[in-house]
């Protein structure tokens, strides 16, 4: 029961902001234009701003683990190549291919793990540097997929795609935030209070802000026409995933800690970047919407599941 109060805790005010945007959306506070210029606003300045705090705000010489850095990297990149590939067979739809595969690999490591794994143990090292080992590559993964296979992106499949695909992850805000956070980490920078209040209320703007622009630009009437894709998708992110790389994670000697933040990698709920990134990528926002919805409403039960799952075999205190 005290997992279940600690999920609901984290994921349920989570739906409850999108909620807001939604019913405020409705009410006709909020419009289409509001929610374009919100988008691109987090995922050009907020959501860097905020993995920036998170990685630079640690020690990573301290608590680096290359083991673990390379199991979190490989089990992401097993995901993805492998949700793709079955994607491309399975889905007929081909508009949602983009869409359907980075919301079913990506979790939302920075937003709703990191909150989850402090819940349990408190201050986390562990979740920093699972997000060293995974949230670039969801980044650069999430940018060669949405590219490939964003508007016209099976006919344009040519060397221009390629080049196009590694600009943009040269430009991706947030890829370039998580590169600057490291370096700020490795080198021990020290800004003045100045500097870091200013980014931490950046920071603190990404959630908020993401969440409620995904309510206002949630369409449930067309959600409702994916809901297969949507529920396929749940699954995989989870459930599947989770089931194939947390045996072997116990089986490399990860525990407490280390495991929780390997069970947010694979098991959190899609994470609200997905759909700032599906809509400025020209991929299916409706699909993503409906994919963090769903996710992050069952999550409560699921995370719960897994947790107690490992608490009943010894694996975490």
């Amino acid at each position: 029961m005290e997992n279940f109060i600690y999920s609901i805790n984290v994921t349920m005010p989570i739906f409850l902001v999108m909620l807001i945007g939604w019913f405020l959306k409705q009410r006709g506070m909020l419009t289409e234009s509001f929610v374009a210029v919100c988008n691109k606003f987090n995922f050009k300045v907020t959501l860097p701003f905020l993995l920036f705090q998170d990685i630079s705000a640690v020690d990573i010489r301290a608590v680096f683990d290359l083991k673990y850095v390379l199991f979190c990297a490989f089990a992401t990149s097993v995901c993805f190549w492998a949700i793709w590939g079955g994607a491309k067979l399975c889905m007929k739809d081909k508009s949602m291919t983009g869409a359907f595969v980075q919301a079913s690999f990506r979790s939302s490591a920075a937003v709703m793990g990191l909150a989850f794994i402090q819940n349990i143990y408190g201050k986390s090292a562990m979740g920093p540097l699972m997000i060293v080992g995974a949230v670039p590559l969801y980044n650069i993964y999430s940018v060669i997929v949405l590219t490939f296979e964003g508007q016209g992106g099976e006919e344009d499949r040519d060397i221009g795609k390629i080049k196009a695909a590694c600009i943009n992850i040269l430009k991706n805000p947030i890829i370039i935030a998580i590169f600057l956070g490291l370096v700020v980490s490795l080198c021990n920078i020290q800004f003045p209070t100045i500097v870091n209040k200013t980014v931490e209320n950046m920071a603190k703007m990404a959630t908020p802000l993401a969440l409620v622009a995904m309510g206002a630009g949630f369409e449930g009437r067309k959600a409702l026409a994916k809901i297969r894709p949507t529920l396929a998708a749940s699954l995989i992110k989870l459930v599947f995933q989770a089931a194939v790389f947390i045996p072997i994670a116990a089986l490399l000697g990860f525990d407490g800690e280390k495991l929780i933040a390997i069970v947010v990698m694979l098991a959190a709920p899609a994470t609200p970047s997905c759909y700032i990134m599906a809509k400025n990528m020209n991929n299916d926002g409706v699909l993503t919407a409906s994919i963090v919805v769903v996710t992050t409403l069952l999550a409560a039960f699921t995370l719960t599941g897994w947790i107690f799952l490992l608490k009943s075999v010894g694996l975490i205190g």
